[in-house]
């Protein structure tokens, strides 16, 4: 009988403090929610994936060629995407997802091509880290990497 209670509490414990791993299906739809919210200032919708604590940056080579890593605050990105995604059309569109997961951390890379008003402007790729949180996956931090005239067009 200690035997079968220890087992039930065992079972019955580990149900408790686990949770999905991010699949692939489940990765993707996040990363698209936040990605197409915010080609249309959609904030809210924006919001809803992300973590509270949210961090950003973007790596890139400015003209001079040094290697810059720029801290983004996302609140300046939430107000970019509201007062500017009706002004201009810009199209991120992602290649591929990548999901990786183990308890509750996951990472989604997402090889990019981006275009303003329909012309090809840059490459790149998103790295995202994401957070099992009590409510569900939410994006902790993105990372983008950003080419002008090293991207391989299809």
């Amino acid at each position: 009988m200690k035997s079968l209670l220890l087992i039930f509490t065992f079972a019955l414990s580990s149900l408790c403090f686990s949770q999905e791993s991010l699949t692939k299906e489940n990765g993707k739809i996040i990363v698209d929610i936040f990605m197409d919210a915010y080609q249309v200032g959609d904030t809210v919708k924006m919001k809803s994936v992300m973590h509270p604590y949210m961090t950003m940056q973007t790596a890139y080579l400015n003209t001079e060629q040094q290697n810059i890593l720029r801290n983004v605050r996302p609140s300046d990105l939430l107000k970019y995407a509201a007062t500017t995604a009706k002004a201009q059309k810009w199209e991120e569109r992602l290649k591929d997802y990548v999901v990786q997961s183990d308890g509750n951390i996951a990472h989604v890379w997402t090889p990019y091509e981006f275009y303003m008003e329909g012309k090809f402007s840059h490459c790149g790729a998103n790295s995202i880290t994401l957070v099992y949180t009590d409510d569900s996956w939410k994006i902790f931090n993105i990372i983008d990497s950003r080419r002008i005239g090293s991207c391989i067009k299809e």
